[in-house]
């Protein structure tokens, strides 16, 4: 499935849509000087409660992990190059490599042009029709499908605690949980983590500088998550089924579930004077900001 997350974080993503940080996850010129409405990121936690998503806001030269609403606040973005993470812990951000930008802009306005037409439509319906708590369930049955991925991960970055947990929290919300649809793990003292995936992997074993890349329905990634794809993807329960028109359905479906789930950036989108730039860097320094806390996590 999260060989298909870039698939939904792509078409989805508007144009930028996902991350081949995902089953295969995770790309100009720099912002103008003056004053630009803030960037919210756009990438949604596939694992974590349905909510709304996180997404960090650039304030000034710095990324404050912070929640949607409060997103609406204007900021000073200056060279990219002179970007910091502020989560934790502060780190310097190298700047953007982007030497494909003409074909990356050319697929950014092909997937924009698919989501605006396609995705973003059904997304509105589904969330009109679908009730709240039928949604909640949904997001946390794709949350928990998306486990294996995460503890393979966080395993092979040297984390094996973090790995035994995320174990136990699948094992019990796929049982007692009913698949996943709801979460007694968080309750049994196993609360859910940051997802990791295998670009992630390949940047804490010192792949940490790759070009951005925007490919047909996938979105927004770098070179080193696309090729990271190969290795998250047999991890996904949904590559299992055999049946073609149930995992199909379960795809799509989960497509449907992560896009709504963005609408809320809608607004700062168009309120962006390029929108590619306002992508890119969003999910970029968003990207940074996750393999930071990888990171951080193996120091711990």
């Amino acid at each position: 499935m999260r060989a298909f997350h870039p698939l939904l974080l792509t078409a989805f993503m508007l144009g930028t849509s996902a991350c081949a940080s995902n089953a295969a996850n995770h790309p100009i010129t720099a912002f103008a000087t003056e004053e630009k409405p803030a960037v919210a990121m756009v990438a949604v936690s596939v694992v974590g409660e349905p909510a709304t998503p996180e997404m960090p806001v650039l304030q000034g030269p710095v990324i404050t992990a912070e929640p949607i609403t409060q997103v609406g606040r204007r900021a000073n973005i200056e060279d990219d190059s002179q970007t910091e993470l502020n989560a934790g812990d502060s780190g310097y951000q190298a700047p953007i490599h982007d030497p494909w930008e003409s074909f990356n802009r050319r697929v950014h306005s092909f997937n924009d042009a698919a989501d605006r037409f396609v995705l973003r439509p059904v997304a509105i319906g589904y969330k009109k029709i679908m009730p709240e708590p039928v949604q909640t369930g949904i997001s946390r049955f794709f949350a928990n499908l998306g486990m294996p991925v995460t503890l393979v991960n966080q395993a092979l970055q040297g984390r094996p605690h973090d790995a035994a947990k995320s174990l136990g929290r699948f094992a019990i919300n796929t049982t007692l949980g009913i698949a996943g649809v709801f979460d007694p793990a968080s309750r049994f003292g196993l609360p859910k983590r940051n997802d990791e995936d295998f670009g992630q992997t390949l940047a804490t074993w010192g792949w940490s500088d790759s070009r951005y890349l925007v490919l047909p329905l996938l979105g927004p990634r770098t070179v080193r998550d696309t090729l990271a794809i190969v290795g998250d993807q047999p991890l996904s329960p949904i590559t299992q089924i055999h049946h073609s028109g149930t995992a199909s359905g379960l795809q799509a479906l989960e497509i449907v579930d992560m896009r709504t789930r963005l609408l809320p950036i809608d607004q700062f989108r168009r309120e962006a004077l390029d929108d590619y730039l306002f992508i890119r860097n969003a999910w970029m320094q968003r990207r940074h900001h996750q393999i930071q806390e990888s990171a951080r996590d193996d120091r711990d």
